[in-house]
């Protein structure tokens, strides 16, 4: 078979020509480009928190075996735990955060400690608040007698403290959550306290990443260090002062703290979306900026 020259192919084929081929590509990459331009607006309908979807894991601290620490008057750490838990998620379920998950779990330390996390993963949840109460180390404890009983107690610290793993699944989240958390707290009147950066603390000395909203460093704890989602530790305040034991006890102070954690999830939820958003937008660029030079690579056949 002879060859003939590609434009004379194209014109038998053809017979309106090069330029009305050349044309009609012009105008099907113009309509073809809305289709992609669109999505960042279809996106930009989900940019605002939607409460309903996201879901929150509330991890009560402890177990009914395994208390945690005593109050200064002897009440074990896991009620205070439970209360304030019940709080929080009272107060998310009227915000219109209706998944919140409480965790409890019943297993000894580590294995019931490694069932959190797994939990919490499996059920994909958006963050993850271990909810615990503070105390002191022995070697700085004190005793007074209690309704006749001998009792443990240090006044010398109060206040909340915020804790995250560096090797959490999502470092940034985390960070970003604990700052907006120890923000809200502090719009409650509440501070954060200072002493684990003291030497006096010894292993349980940690790290001050955040100054401004009482965010310490905890690398090796297992329920952050294994959820794969944004996750902090909040000891609410410490049950071995006994001003600050009376304080945790009332409900003003849990519906403080529960008022503070639901504004600082409302504004992480806001965040996250509007991340989402951004990150699509990205996407649709990348895919629109594919979109015209295989269009002018045509144009060159």
């Amino acid at each position: 078979m002879s060859r003939l020259p590609l434009r004379r192919v194209f014109s038998r084929i053809f017979p309106a020509g090069l330029g009305a081929i050349f044309a009609a590509a012009a105008c099907l990459a113009t309509f073809a480009a809305p289709a992609v331009a669109e999505s960042p607006k279809e996106n930009a309908k989900g940019a605002a928190c939607v409460p309903a979807t996201f879901r929150v894991m509330l991890d009560v601290g402890h177990t009914t075996a395994v208390p945690g620490a005593l109050s200064a008057r002897g009440v074990p750490e896991y009620s205070f735990n439970m209360q304030l838990t019940d709080a929080i998620k009272q107060a998310l379920v009227e915000a219109g955060f209706d998944q919140t998950i409480k965790l409890i779990t019943t297993a000894p330390p580590w294995r019931g400690l490694l069932e959190r996390a797994v939990r919490a993963n499996n059920a994909h949840a958006d963050l993850f608040i271990a909810i615990h109460h503070d105390a002191v180390p022995d070697a700085l404890a004190e005793t007074w007698e209690y309704e006749g009983k001998k009792q443990q107690y240090s006044d010398r610290f109060s206040g909340y403290s915020i804790f995250v793993s560096n090797d959490n699944g999502d470092r940034a989240g985390s960070l970003a959550f604990g700052h907006l958390l120890g923000q809200e707290l502090q719009k409650q009147g509440l501070h954060y306290t200072p002493h684990y950066t003291l030497p006096i603390m010894k292993r349980y000395r940690h790290d001050l990443i955040d100054s401004e909203a009482g965010v310490y460093r905890y690398d090796h704890l297992v329920v952050l260090r294994y959820t794969h989602m944004p996750a902090v530790l909040l000891e609410a305040g410490s049950i071995v002062n006994r001003q600050e034991e009376l304080d945790l006890g009332t409900p003003e102070r849990r519906q403080a703290i529960a008022k503070a954690v639901t504004a600082a999830i409302t504004d992480f939820c806001a965040a996250r979306a509007k991340d989402g958003v951004q990150q699509a937008k990205e996407t649709t660029s990348n895919r629109a900026a594919t979109v015209a030079p295989h269009w002018r690579a045509r144009r060159r056949i």
